[in-house]
């Protein structure tokens, strides 16, 4: 393409050494040329910025949790479109080049990219087996692609929200009548070794304020925080095709439920 439009890569980082080299190593070899790659830390206490300055010459480093350094990011850089990654992800080589293409060809405003979970145990393969099924799924999977016009027009992201802010944004770009698509290539979430005890302190950590996505997404909410997802019935043969896998998905959602459950309660009395 001539005159391609430049992309504005952006990362928020918070002691993320582990897997920041394998993200950033996988932005600067897009096979897309025209982009640029930001990381906003919140201080880290580890290597994560001194590893992100091998791959950028754009590192912030400011007092803000996710969505406050997202915003951050987009407003620092010079991109006609923002893609939004998050630092333990890893980008396969054509991604940035097939959103671009997606939204050029197809006049559309924001594109959601496929995520897989590649993790270490037994339940790292049932969180990967069940993200599966929720691929291209509109009210699981968010857009992460954005032309700038739809990002700034929805306000970017809502800095009050720490749980579901991804999903928040999704929604109220196409609300205002965006046109949101999808791409083939993906993205790695790179989980590492997965534990019932790791996903409990998650879970406990995003419940004390989910009540705030709810509140603001009630109608969406419901279907997304339902027991029994309506993408486990359309997907049901990958499912039934793991079924070891398939119990413990059952298993996690129980305790994933509980957890955040007893989250929501605690935040409400305090």
């Amino acid at each position: 393409m001539m005159h391609q439009p430049f992309v504005s890569i952006i990362v928020p980082t918070f002691n993320s050494s582990p897997t920041i080299e394998c993200c950033l190593a996988s932005l600067k070899f897009q096979t897309y040329p025209d982009i640029e790659i930001i990381v906003v830390d919140n201080f880290s206490k580890d290597d994560t910025v001194t590893i992100s300055k091998k791959y950028c010459s754009k590192v912030f480093q400011i007092k803000a949790l996710r969505s406050t350094a997202r915003n951050y990011g987009a407003k620092n850089s010079k991109g006609h479109f923002y893609l939004f990654v998050d630092a333990d992800m890893e980008l396969m080589p054509d991604v940035v080049k097939e959103c671009v293409e997606r939204v050029v060809k197809d006049n559309i405003d924001a594109v959601m990219i496929p995520e897989i979970r590649v993790g270490e145990g037994f339940w790292a393969k049932c969180r990967a087996v069940e993200r599966r099924t929720y691929i291209c799924d509109h009210l699981i999977e968010s857009a992460r692609f954005f032309k700038k016009e739809a990002f700034d027009s929805a306000g970017g992201f809502d800095e009050k929200l720490e749980a579901g802010e991804d999903w928040d944004l999704h929604a109220r770009v196409e609300d205002a009548g965006y046109k949101i698509g999808s791409i083939n290539s993906f993205m790695k979430h790179l989980e590492g070794k997965v534990t019932l005890r790791k996903i409990v302190i998650k879970r406990v950590y995003y419940g004390r304020t989910l009540m705030k996505y709810i509140r603001k997404q009630p109608h969406r909410a419901s279907i997304q925080f339902a027991p029994v997802r309506l993408n486990f019935l359309k997907q049901w043969r990958i499912l039934v095709s793991e079924p070891s896998y398939c119990l413990g998905i059952v298993v996690l959602r129980f305790i994933e439920y509980f957890a955040t459950a007893i989250s929501i309660v605690a935040a409400g009395i305090n």
